[in-house]
């Protein structure tokens, strides 16, 4: 419980990369800067609004509140639960405070960066495929693109 307590820790590099991967895995698919992340795709009508995790609102608060956030979620809001049943035991949700301490640091290559780590459905891949394929005079047109 200790771990729950504190309320500034300080994220290395490797930390941070692995709070990314979390980012993109569990919270943010879409690969979003933490500009409005919620209320792009699906999360648009929420009440309260989703706070833009760069500004002073969310940055100003201790890595513990952003870990109990993360952990245990906001009832009654969009914010659902992350954390397992032991907080001790819970190193992704002290990942993504981590990484909410980052999003004001981004540059445009972590975003480029985060974006290629976005999983692709079938349609995506395909185009892709389509789109190397032509390039190495073996497709048969350009690819043709759909949206």
């Amino acid at each position: 419980m200790a771990k729950f307590l504190i309320t500034r820790q300080r994220a290395d590099v490797t930390q941070v990369r692995a709070a990314v991967d979390e980012w993109i895995r569990f919270v943010n698919p879409g690969g979003y800067s933490g500009d409005a992340c919620f209320t792009r795709g699906g999360w648009r009508n929420l009440y309260p609004k989703a706070p833009d995790m760069r500004k002073a609102e969310t940055q100003s608060l201790s890595d513990g509140e952003l870990f109990y956030i993360i952990h245990n979620g906001i009832r009654l809001t969009g914010m659902p639960a992350w954390g397992g049943a032991d907080p001790d035991a819970d190193e992704d949700s002290w990942k993504l405070a981590h990484f909410i301490r980052h999003l004001p640091q981004l540059t445009a290559d972590d975003l480029v960066a985060m974006k290629r780590l976005n999983p692709k459905g079938p349609h995506e891949l395909e185009e892709e495929e389509e789109i190397d394929e032509f390039l190495r005079g073996e497709g048969k047109s350009a690819p043709s693109h759909q949206h």
